[in-house]
């Protein structure tokens, strides 16, 4: 197993202040401050996508993931004034690839995406220099300070869409470790490893990520003014939107509306779906419109959803509770088809068509199709 090593010395520089600071403290003084460091830690090639070290601030953290990681540790770099989010990304990367990447970070909001860097909010911009990471470094990403520009609901948050954005992808693909001073997030983030920097001491085995319980109750459309400028198309809500709030602890995190299908008796369809930026990538979208379209299914209501989201389009189609039962792109006719021949190539392309899906969840497999649907 490699083990890092590392030496900090500088020279004390003489002065009044320094010697009265050390006979107030009775602190020895020598030619040279000397700090050193010893650790094991994992291959780079081994078994594993997650790694973290951990430790309070000036154990070393920063020393010791540089000299076994050198150039894999991420470097921020300011990002443009004038530019667009999606404008500040190296041109060779495609609009698929942004995107795609800042929703698996957990910042799945297209009216953000147009803004400069300077105009988001401090989870946002961290999630947009996690991005930047993933794209643009290699095979491994070591990031300093990790969480340690967010509040601590918003760092676990982070930390559980990260693991499961690099978990995703395919074996060998992507690894990461997080360097970071913050021992709370490490249950979100599931590492593989973690170096322990106030002892120096490395542990294996991928830790358990909390439950995150969602309450979902009934709301007045009031809640709406909450959600209204993070969803992706409109600001406006219908009037006769039977509408749904969930909550995480005290935290207003989602919010759903519903309203009738016209032309369709006992038939309703999801209006709106929205989940605040700071709470994006773990799932909680999926979970409230699953427990809503749920209590109306069991209500005796069928159930639908019309988005252009590729997201939500992408999640659905791999749901074993939805069924996509309709494409229509612009300016065509609806197409019918099934959930197998959705591709992201077909309707993955922003603004240029949307799928229908229908609610028929996993509990009615050995039921037939309703007729009508």
């Amino acid at each position: 197993m490699p083990v890092a090593h590392a030496l900090i010395e500088c020279a004390v520089p003489s002065s009044f202040r320094v010697a009265q600071a050390a006979g107030m403290f009775d602190v020895p003084l020598a030619e040279k401050s000397r700090r050193e460091f010893t650790v094991d830690v994992p291959e780079v090639e081994g078994d594993w996508r997650i790694g973290a070290i951990v430790g309070p601030s000036g154990s070393g953290k920063t020393t010791i993931a540089r000299q076994a990681f050198g150039e894999s540790l991420y470097a921020r770099r300011t990002w443009p004034a004038r530019h667009s989010i999606l404008d500040a990304f190296p041109k060779r990367l495609s609009i698929q690839e942004i995107t795609g990447t800042l929703t698996a970070v957990g910042f799945s909001s297209p009216p953000a995406w147009v803004r400069p860097y300077q105009f988001l909010s401090n989870g946002e911009q961290f999630r947009c220099d996690l991005a930047r990471a993933l794209l643009t470094g290699g095979e491994l990403v070591v990031f300093d300070e990790f969480t340690s520009v967010v509040d601590r609901t918003v760092a676990k948050i982070c930390s559980a869409a990260v693991a499961k954005a690099i978990r995703k992808q395919r074996a060998g693909a992507k690894r990461f470790v997080a360097v970071t001073c913050h021992y709370d997030i490490l249950n979100w983030l599931t590492p593989d490893w973690v170096v322990d920097m106030a002892t120096c001491q490395l542990a294996r085995g991928c830790l358990q990520r909390p439950r995150i319980e969602l309450e979902i109750v009934r709301c007045d459309r009031a809640a709406w003014r909450l959600f209204a400028t993070h969803h992706y198309l409109s600001a406006n809500l219908h009037r006769s939107s039977e509408c749904f709030l969930a909550t995480w602890g005290n935290y207003p995190v989602a919010f759903a509306a519903v309203l009738p299908a016209i032309g369709r008796v006992r038939h309703r369809r999801i209006s709106r779906l929205v989940v605040l930026p700071d709470f994006q990538g773990v799932g909680i979208g999926r979970a409230t419109l699953d427990a809503v379209a749920d209590l109306k299914d069991r209500q005796g209501v069928r159930m639908s959803i019309t988005t252009g989201h590729p997201a939500m389009m992408a999640a659905l189609a791999q749901s074993p509770n939805w069924r996509l039962v309709a494409v229509e792109k612009t300016g065509g006719n609806i197409h019918n088809g099934r959930t197998q021949g959705f591709t992201g190539q077909n309707l993955g392309s922003w603004g240029r068509a949307v799928a229908r899906f229908r609610y028929w969840p996993a509990r009615k497999a050995t039921e037939g199709p309703r007729q009508g649907a």
